[in-house]
């Protein structure tokens, strides 16, 4: 029960007390009277205590660092507000001296724990992770798109998802979806390939010069990735390279797409139940819902159409996540909707992210790009098209190229923040964190902090993963000094799908094109939403190397 909801029933009872028994001290001997200025009284009291008196005279975590300069009712709510996505993370990170925890308030001075080191983040993410779940307004808010599939699901009933989905994702099933991989990365760049001669062919033989035209990356980026998951993760073929109209397409695009409601609906749902928020006349609400009921009427096909294969009898070959998971008899039909629903979003929209980051920073760093081409030509020259299969060992011998797809995903990683909510009085690092805490993850900082990084970790330097025993590490003495993924029984189950994914699909674009911002995008700036893009997408020249 909430605090409002005593107050009120405290002062329900009141009013009837002094309506029945000291009548002289009620209004009019009024229960409704009586009743509305002690639940005025009750709430300013409650108000005051909240917005003021507990969180600066009060708290048990008031004496840790924090940010200076912030408003005496919003502490750094506006700072969060008016930065991208995880920067004021990253510059506390930064310039807050602290041994693990930065404490920062929020709307109405409600208490944020930033973790900065790897001590707290173990913590957070191994040995208590069930301790520190993901609070009921995320669940309820951003599971209407993805379903309250892995990704949200807490307890035991994580537990026993993940058990089922693993074979799905254990690198033995994984290698063997690097043809897919790299069948769709070629697709992808035949079809950009056959816009760039078409749109760049006059100017090319006026000058003499191979074919050049500005393509956004970003569309095309989320295109492929949809069908790579598609193809990989459902057994079906979404055909979103050929058709950006397709019905699966045009509703994430339109549902991912950035908008001033968002933004609204979002400040709303911190002091208003997340239940009442979608019910509100919105048109982003009415979006949302038919989105959610188009994504979910693809998935039921989608289960429909594989079970009715295994009812017949034939004899699995797909090592796709839906039919690992049909296998497995672990899951219910609407389980299963909210599975796929998990991987169709948050599978597509994170990888296409970070391959528009790496376009960016290949562009913005040319001598990098010059360096990667090099590799990737002199390791996959006979590689010209999908009729020749990729394998992970032919991936293996270019360590330049993971060394730009691990360093594109620390400097930009998707995720820049995501939340945890204390279960239960908890502590971390022998500080009490009371029931409730917002617990803040920053990928985005952690990535970037001078302490575990060295001082160059704001620059994007692909060598600092090169050299023996830095492959995996990028020369930091800790694991949890990269977030992208997270770790422990929380870690992305698909990281090790992603980054096969996303490296087939960089090298195919960087084998091909050339690639240099359009002016219209010379400075990038960061647009928030389930992932951190380029605002606007990423608009490139791109020149066909022939």
């Amino acid at each position: 029960m909430s605090r409002a909801q005593v107050a009120a029933l405290t002062s329900a009872a009141g009013a009837a007390l002094l309506v029945n028994l000291l009548p002289r001290f009620s209004i009019s001997e009024s229960y409704f009277l009586t009743f509305l200025p002690l639940f005025l009284i009750q709430i300013c009291a409650l108000v005051s205590w909240s917005v003021i008196l507990y969180p600066k005279l009060f708290s048990p975590l008031r004496h840790l660092p924090q940010p200076k300069d912030s408003s005496f009712f919003n502490g750094q709510f506006w700072t969060v507000l008016k930065e991208p996505n995880g920067v004021p993370m990253m510059n506390w990170i930064n310039s807050i001296p602290n041994e693990g925890l930065i404490r920062y308030t929020y709307l109405f001075n409600k208490e944020r724990i930033l973790v900065t080191n790897p001590k707290a983040l173990g913590e957070v993410l191994v040995q208590k992770n069930y301790e520190f779940v993901k609070p009921e307004q995320l669940r309820n808010g951003i599971g209407r798109l993805l379903g309250v599939g892995i990704l949200l699901a807490e307890g035991d009933e994580h537990k026993t998802q993940r058990k089922n989905l693993m074979p799905a994702f254990a690198f033995r099933h994984v290698k063997e979806l690097y043809p897919t991989f790299w069948s769709k990365s070629c697709e992808m760049v035949e079809a950009m390939t056959t816009i760039v001669r078409a749109d760049g062919a006059t100017l090319a033989k006026e000058k003499n010069t191979s074919p050049s035209a500005v393509i956004n990356v970003a569309g095309w980026a989320s295109r492929a990735t949809l069908d790579i998951i598609g193809v990989a993760g459902m057994g079906q073929d979404f055909h979103a390279i050929q058709d950006p109209d397709t019905e699966l397409n045009v509703t994430y695009r339109s549902i991912f797409k950035p908008d001033r409601q968002i933004l609204i609906l979002g400040l709303l749902s911190t002091i208003i139940p997340i239940r009442i928020i979608s019910s509100l006349p919105f048109k982003r609400n009415n979006d949302v819902a038919a989105a959610a009921g188009t994504i979910r009427r693809v998935c039921r096909e989608l289960i429909y159409r594989k079970q009715k294969l295994l009812d017949e009898g034939e004899k699995r070959t797909e090592v796709d996540i839906l039919s690992v998971a049909l296998e497995s008899g672990g899951f219910t039909e609407e389980e299963l909707v909210n599975q796929l629903m998990t991987f169709l979003a948050a599978g597509h929209e994170t990888t296409s992210t970070a391959l528009t980051w790496a376009v960016a920073g290949l562009c913005q760093h040319p001598e990098v790009q010059t360096r990667l081409r090099q590799e990737i030509q002199d390791n996959l020259s006979s590689f010209d098209d999908a009729s020749t299969p990729m394998t992970h060992e032919d991936l293996d011998r270019l360590p330049y190229l993971h060394a730009v797809c691990n360093e594109t995903l620390r400097v930009w990683t998707p995720v820049r923040l995501t939340r945890r909510e204390a279960a239960n009085d908890t502590s971390i690092l022998g500080q009490f964190i009371p029931k409730g805490t917002q617990i803040i993850l920053a990928p985005g900082a952690v990535n970037m902090s001078k302490a575990l990084w060295g001082e160059d970790a704001l620059e994007f330097n692909p060598d600092r993963w090169m050299g023996p025993g830095r492959a995996n590490t990028g020369g930091a003495d800790s694991n949890y000094s990269n977030l992208t993924f997270l770790h422990g029984p929380r870690s992305c189950i698909g990281q090790a799908f992603a980054k096969a994914e996303f490296a087939c699909l960089l090298a195919a674009l960087v084998k091909r094109f050339d690639m240099q911002l359009s002016p219209m995008d010379a400075t990038i700036e960061l647009e928030g939403g389930v992932t951190t893009r380029p605002k606007g997408g990423l608009n490139v020249q791109m020149t066909l190397i022939e």
